[in-house]
């Protein structure tokens, strides 16, 4: 049973975002970026309900749409794709693993929508990357990053990496943390199954720039490690 539930949540997730691909693929053809992410937004809190995930956001209240942030949270499933711009109502760009850029279509949509690809296995490149992002964020525009640079294999938080810590204080920028609870449960790295349940992101009150300015990149990940892991709890 749990099999054949599963196919179906997979058979019309897979249409849906066939549907969700094609009309943002128009959309940045056509409109600005905030109304692409704007539409993206509208339908990945669709897809996520298609797919049986009950989400439920806390934490907007102390959200400054108006405002520019390096957002920062932990990485729990391959459908945190979904879940993160569904839950954060900002306009932002990702930075994320190289080989996305490769993916048939997914990385053509990615790259016209202004993602940064990080290298992890070449440090040149990898400072390259977080150089683009840090010109990005003094631009104004939002940049999200999971410092762990990958999906959890046990459902708990792995270490953060030290290289996002840098762009913050060289950014100056303010961060937004978030935690995202239930939804590894939902898929674990690997399986099939697909469980649903009641997911929830947790947005944290954003850490001012000169909260952190005289941190060192360890003490800074450490700090902001600590909040996301209270706000998952």
């Amino acid at each position: 049973m749990k099999t054949v539930r599963s196919a179906i949540l997979w058979a019309a997730g897979s249409a849906f975002f066939v549907l969700t691909f094609t009309a943002l693929s128009l959309g940045l053809f056509i409109f600005p970026r905030e109304r692409v992410f704007a539409l993206a937004r509208f339908l990945f809190s669709v897809q996520v309900k298609i797919m049986g995930i009950r989400l439920r956001v806390t934490g907007l209240d102390g959200l400054d749409r108006t405002r520019t942030y390096l957002i920062m949270g932990n990485h729990q499933s391959l459908f945190d794709l979904f879940v993160i711009p569904a839950a954060i109502p900002l306009t932002y760009v990702a930075v994320e693993a190289a080989y996305h850029f490769s993916i048939p279509l997914w990385g053509s949509l990615v790259t016209r929508y202004g993602c940064i690809p990080i290298y992890r296995s070449n440090l040149e490149k990898a400072k390259e990357s977080l150089d683009i992002a840090r010109q990005r964020l003094r631009e104004g525009t939002s940049i999200i990053i999971l410092p762990e640079g990958h999906r959890t294999l046990t459902g708990r938080m792995g270490a953060f990496k030290k290289g996002p810590f840098h762009l913050a204080r060289q950014a100056g920028a303010d961060i937004l943390p978030f935690a995202v609870s239930g939804l590894f449960d939902y898929h674990p790295k690997g399986t099939f199954h697909l469980n649903p349940k009641p997911v929830r992101v947790t947005i944290g009150p954003p850490i001012p720039y000169t909260t952190i300015a005289g941190m060192t990149p360890e003490q800074l990940r450490d700090y902001v490690r600590a909040i996301i892991a209270d706000l998952a709890m």
